[in-house]
């Protein structure tokens, strides 16, 4: 997938196992393949095909929202589960990246380490409130391209390097008491999806 968009080819998804879902009537098998389907062209969401973006708003709807859309990807081993825990990770990300106490620990912290493990290449040179947006953006776009492996080990090093910031970024604000518990329970998700077989 060289192209900023994606190919063509990646875009499919089925409409008729996406009909045999929302009516209950798919056999085990047919709502694997659906998830996989889903895993794979969930990255392109801002750039789906309008026919197969409505397709899954559709399922969207059906499951019951975008957090039951994981819940349903995780059930699923391989791809969907991985791109389920992903997605988990980019929420937070999104989250909490305009926390002022987050971004201030994490320059902080590239004070003393400017590019901490893992993150080489892929965080920007300024610490700001579009720092862990950038990284949550390439995560996807790893997931996208087909490079499941280096999306985990990009996550895994988010994490560490977050999991690092936590103790300072709550000392500046103790209403993010609690972060490290929900990293540690995002990690060890991110770990074993990413685990062969």
């Amino acid at each position: 997938m060289t192209e900023p968009g994606g190919p063509v080819s990646v875009f499919r998804l089925d409409p008729e196992l996406v009909d045999a879902v929302v009516s209950g009537d798919a056999d085990p098998q047919a709502v694997a393949a659906l998830a996989d389907q889903v895993a794979t062209v969930l990255p392109w969401h801002a750039s789906l095909p309008p026919d197969i973006a409505g397709h899954l708003t559709r399922l969207v709807r059906h499951l019951g929202g975008d957090d039951a859309l994981l819940g349903w990807l995780d059930e699923h081993p391989g791809r969907p589960r991985v791109a389920a825990r992903l997605y988990r990770l980019i929420g937070l990300l999104d989250g909490i990246s305009g926390s002022s106490a987050v971004i201030t620990a994490l320059r902080e912290l590239r004070e003393r380490t400017p590019y901490p493990a893992g993150l080489e290449g892929y965080l920007v040179p300024d610490t700001d409130s579009s720092t862990l947006g950038s990284l949550a953006q390439q995560i996807e776009e790893l997931l996208g391209n087909g490079r499941p492996d280096d999306a985990v080990a990009l996550s895994l090093a988010t994490i560490a390097a977050l999991r690092d910031v936590v103790p300072r970024a709550v000392e500046l604000d103790p209403e993010l008491q609690g972060l490290d518990t929900l990293l540690e329970q995002v990690r060890r998700g991110v770990e074993e999806a990413g685990q062969p077989g």
